[in-house]
């Protein structure tokens, strides 16, 4: 009986966490696409929401419309996948230092957004070819482990070693292509995209995004609780009744939908997927099936806040993933020097 109370007093607490993280949510998207070089008042906001438009709300529901909304939702749901994924990762290979990257997605997708930086293509081929060139990064990662396993030591080893090779290779093709480019259009445009931003989000790209994130979340969502299993060795997991090879392979496929669309779109962001599912263990615990959802709430809120100052700080925009990794890199430290309290 006691054990029973201590459950639903814990699934009671998450559940008033993920509620006070969405009012926190809802509360930052309202305030992010009222602030910018263009401000939006309170009133103009209501007015333009009730549609009561006139001759000084046009320029601003212009803006809010066309513009805004879909940069902040952007942020919302690159910092939610991101965090998701980092999360994921993070659980399945045992490892708190682990990131959305550690399989070479970020950098292949990176890599295929500069090829088609480099043959002048449009930008909805250049995400396209971004998304692709993530999934097949962590494809030739995943079946060169199916490869070489059992002739160099565990599967989850040889799987991360093999992640850092193709993520390596892949750096030097984006080397290649920035090398071979112009350097007076092409490579300004590459180096831009390399540091993360969404200047240039459009409606269209948030739409393209939300279909491999939505598949990638709802099955990282699904497997969940199984995620908390796979925690444990391999052995163990198995003996609990957990097929390891298909979950852990459905996760990493997950993960990579989702990162390689986050990278499609955004760029190079690093750092959420890393300090974020640290913060969310902190406040929910190590349980994935109550801290995952933590996680990409606050990944959301995170990367609306960072952009939000990217876009405020100067009268100059700064690169997103330049921000993330100033305000990362100190704060992870920090876990760090706290003792580990909050990894696994």
């Amino acid at each position: 009986m006691k054990g029973k109370s201590k459950y639903k007093k814990s699934g009671g607490r998450n559940l008033l966490l993920n509620i006070i993280l969405l009012v926190v949510l809802a509360a930052v998207f309202t305030g992010s696409v009222m602030i910018g070089r263009f401000r939006i008042t309170p009133g103009e906001l209501l007015d333009i929401l009730t549609g009561n438009f006139s001759d000084d709300t046009s320029s601003a529901a212009l803006v809010l419309y066309e513009v805004r909304i879909a940069r902040i939702a952007a942020a919302a749901v690159i910092g939610a996948g991101l965090s998701a994924a980092g999360a994921a990762y993070q659980g399945i290979f045992r490892n708190p230092m682990v990131s959305p990257d550690i399989l070479g997605a970020a950098t292949g997708a990176s890599f295929g957004a500069a090829l088609a930086i480099l043959l002048g293509l449009g930008t909805f081929v250049t995400q396209i070819f971004a998304f692709v060139s993530g999934l097949a990064a962590v494809a030739i990662a995943y079946f060169s482990c199916s490869f070489l396993n059992g002739r160099s030591g565990s599967a989850t080893t040889t799987l991360v070693l093999t992640g850092m090779v193709v993520s390596a290779v892949f750096s030097a093709f984006i080397s290649i292509v920035k090398f071979v480019g112009d350097p007076y259009d092409t490579l300004p445009t590459i180096t831009f995209w390399l540091m993360g931003g969404l200047t240039y989000v459009t409606k269209g790209d948030v739409w393209v995004m939300a279909v491999p994130f939505l598949a990638g979340i709802s099955v990282l969502m699904a497997l969940r609780w199984k995620l908390n299993l796979l925690t444990f060795n391999d052995e163990e997991a198995r003996s609990m009744g957990v097929d390891t090879t298909l979950v852990r392979s459905l996760v990493i496929l997950a993960a990579t939908l989702v990162s390689s669309s986050a990278v499609a779109v955004g760029g190079m962001i690093g750092w959420v997927g890393l300090i974020i599912p640290h913060i969310a263990r902190m406040l929910a615990g190590p349980d994935y099936s109550k801290m995952l959802s933590v996680s990409a709430l606050l990944g959301s809120i995170f990367l609306m806040v960072v952009d939000d100052a990217a876009r405020c700080i100067f009268a100059q925009e700064i690169p997103l993933g330049v921000l993330t990794a100033i305000i990362g890199a100190p704060f992870f430290l920090y876990l760090m020097y706290q003792g580990r309290r909050s990894f696994l």
